[in-house]
C-alpha cells in the first residue's frame, strides 16, 4: 500500500516539475507572438503543455523503474473480440457512472474552469482523450494494480485499485465514477495482464466526455442530455450490456498467465 502512495505521490510531484518546465516555454511565447508577457491568452497552452510534460516524466519514470517492462503480456491485444466486449462493458460502466453521479450533483466540481481551458487547446485535447488515458493505465494498472496484486488477495487488490484511482481525481464530482471504473479497468488488467482494453476503455471515456461537453455545453450529465423519457431504457439497456459483457469477459478463456484468474 506505501508503495501505491508513493507512486501517486510522485505523479503529483511530476505534475509540478512540468508546470516548471512549461512555464518558460509559454512566456517566451506568449511574449513572441503577442509581444508581451500574455499569461491570461496562452493560459490554455500553459496548463496542456504543463500536463505534457507531467505525463512524459512520469512514463519515464515508471520506465526506469520497470513497472513497464513488457513481460508478453502488457502491451498484449488479448484478441479482437475480447477488446469489443471490454469495450462493450466499458460503455455500460459510463451509464452506470452517469446514473450515479446524476444523483450526486450536490458535490462541487472543483476541475470545471480547468477542463473547460484544456478543452479549448489542441494539446489539451490530445491530453485529455488519448496521452491522459495511457499514462493513467500505466501508472493504475501497470504500476499500482500490479503492486497490490503481489501483496493482497485479488478482491482486496482490485477494491484498492479502484479506491486510490477514485481518490486520486480529487474532483468530489468525480471521486465516485472514477472509483466505479477504477474497479473494472483493475479487474480487467488482473484477468489479462494487459494494458490494451483499460487503455481503450479510458480512451472511449474521456472522449465521449469531451465531445458531450463540447457538443451540449448545458448538459452536465447523459441523464440531462437524454431526457427522463429516454434516459430509463438507456440507462437499462447498457446495464445489461455491462452485465453480459462481464460474463462474457469472466468466461473467456484466456492464454496461460502467472496471474490466476478471478472469478465473478
Amino acid at each position: 500500500m506505501g508503495t501505491s502512495v508513493k507512486l501517486v505521490f510522485i505523479y503529483f510531484l511530476m505534475q509540478i516539475l512540468g508546470a516548471l518546465f512549461a512555464a518558460p516555454i509559454g512566456l517566451v511565447y506568449g511574449y513572441v507572438v503577442y509581444g508581451q508577457l500574455a499569461v491570461a491568452e496562452i493560459q490554455p497552452m500553459l496548463m496542456s503543455m504543463a500536463m505534457l510534460f507531467g505525463f512524459l516524466f512520469m512514463g519515464l519514470y515508471l520506465w526506469r523503474k520497470g513497472y513497464l517492462k513488457n513481460d508478453g503480456r502488457l502491451y498484449s491485444p488479448v484478441s479482437a473480440s475480447y477488446l469489443v466486449i471490454s469495450l462493450i462493458a466499458g460503455w455500460g460502466i459510463i451509464f452506470l457512472v452517469d446514473f450515479v453521479v446524476s444523483g450526486l450533483h450536490f458535490l462541487p466540481d472543483w476541475l470545471d474552469s480547468t477542463f473547460e481551458a484544456l478543452q479549448s487547446d489542441v494539446l489539451g485535447l490530445l491530453c485529455i482523450t488519448l496521452l491522459g488515458p495511457i499514462l493513467e493505465e500505466f501508472l493504475f494498472r501497470g504500476a499500482i494494480t500490479k503492486v497490490l496484486l503481489r501483496k493482497y488477495d485479488p478482491w482486496t487488490a482490485i477494491l484498492l485499485s479502484g479506491l486510490i484511482f477514485g481518490i486520486f481525481h480529487i474532483n468530489p464530482a468525480q471521486v465516485v465514477g472514477a472509483c466505479l471504473s477504477g474497479f473494472l479497468l483493475a479487474w480487467l488488467y488482473y484477468r489479462t495482464g494487459s494494458l490494451i482494453p483499460g487503455i481503450l476503455i479510458h480512451i472511449l471515456n474521456n472522449t465521449l466526455s469531451v465531445y458531450l461537453s463540447v457538443t451540449y455545453p448545458d448538459a452536465d450529465t447523459v441523464r440531462e442530455l437524454l431526457g427522463e423519457s429516454v434516459y430509463p431504457v438507456c440507462l437499462g439497456f447498457s446495464i445489461l450490456l455491462l452485465i453480459f459483457s462481464l460474463l462474457m469477459l469472466n468466461k473467456y478463456k484466456l492464454p496461460d498467465t502467472d496471474i490466476k484468474n478471478l472469478e465473478l
